[in-house]
């Protein structure tokens, strides 16, 4: 653990991307409230099936969380399937209690259209461009996230241009710590994993708190499986690496985990106050940020940005 300069950020929690029980979950959150985390991002962004928490327990769930001075923010899904998918949609967009994230275009649309000017841009929207930023923006967005794999000079040089086009100014969120979200589809891995149709899945979710971890036919890491959703196999840390994250973003995002989530929590919080920078994780990966391979660990000391 090295010492730097204390930072200014602020500390987000993401949602839970994996299929927990309503009672792990509530218990979760019981000690996220005492957390030195600022902003909790709360719902199912994964699988409408995943239903043991709905809306109505989301925003009770939240209202305790902004008692126990949170902010708090309503997560939609990443894929909308059917009506009743956007029916809940719908009823996320109408409360106007919480500010909601939005992960397709289809909220998207609906929070433009209901005048909203409080929701964030999530990473599935896959900004690439300052004038795709600027047309979020424009439609009421306040906060973005970019897609895992755009490099730090390419997030650099994005920012640039949506300065210069003068459209105001937007917030940036990057994740520090998590399994990469790396696609979604229409099909259900793990109900395929079991021979199961997607309909009738059993919600074997459950018995993979963590996912369902996929291996190469060597026997190495390869991806996680997590319902519709594809996981990278490392998580993703730029934990020990924060004087590079926080000069392009004012909010960083952590991602629950079974274990470890309140500890990785903790030392972001060393981090701002007292300028003590978390440990390398090793069996992590930050490729991306450095526009190479994603599951890459490149150590700080070899890292191209830190001879600058």
């Amino acid at each position: 653990m090295t010492s730097m300069n204390p930072l200014s950020f602020e500390l987000v929690l993401a949602p839970i991307p994996y299929f927990w029980p309503r009672g792990r979950v509530l218990s979760f959150y019981e000690a996220i409230a005492e957390a030195p985390v600022d902003t909790v991002v709360l719902g199912e962004t994964v699988c409408a099936r995943r239903a043991e928490l709905r809306l109505p327990d989301w925003i009770a769930l939240g209202r305790d969380l902004a008692a126990a001075g949170k902010r708090v923010v309503l997560a939609g899904y990443a894929l909308i399937e059917s009506e009743s998918h956007l029916k809940w949609v719908r009823r996320l967009v109408e409360q106007d209690e919480f500010a909601v994230e939005a992960n397709e275009m289809g909220t998207v649309r609906l929070l433009a259209a209901a005048g909203r000017r409080d929701w964030i841009a999530g990473a599935s929207l896959n900004v690439y461009n300052p004038h795709a930023l600027a047309q979020l923006h424009e439609a009421g967005a306040r906060r973005w996230l970019p897609p895992p794999e755009l490099s730090r000079a390419a997030l650099a040089h994005l920012l640039e241009g949506f300065t210069a086009l003068e459209q105001g100014t937007i917030e940036t969120e990057l994740p520090v710590w998590g399994p990469l979200a790396l696609a979604h589809s229409a099909r259900c891995f793990t109900a395929r994993h079991y021979r199961l149709q997607k309909d009738a899945c059993e919600f074997r979710c459950l018995a993979h708190p963590a996912g369902l971890p996929l291996a190469t036919r060597d026997g190495a890491d390869f991806l996680v499986l997590n319902g519709v959703q594809v996981l990278s196999a490392r998580p993703w840390s730029l934990m020990d690496r924060l004087e590079e994250v926080t000069p392009l973003a004012q909010a960083l995002r952590l991602v629950p985990a079974p274990e470890g989530t309140l500890e990785r929590i903790a030392a972001l919080d060393r981090a701002r106050r007292f300028g003590e920078m978390p440990a390398p994780e090793p069996e992590s990966c930050n490729g991306f940020w450095y526009g190479e391979s994603g599951f890459v660990y490149r150590a700080p000391s070899s890292s191209p940005l830190a001879a600058r």
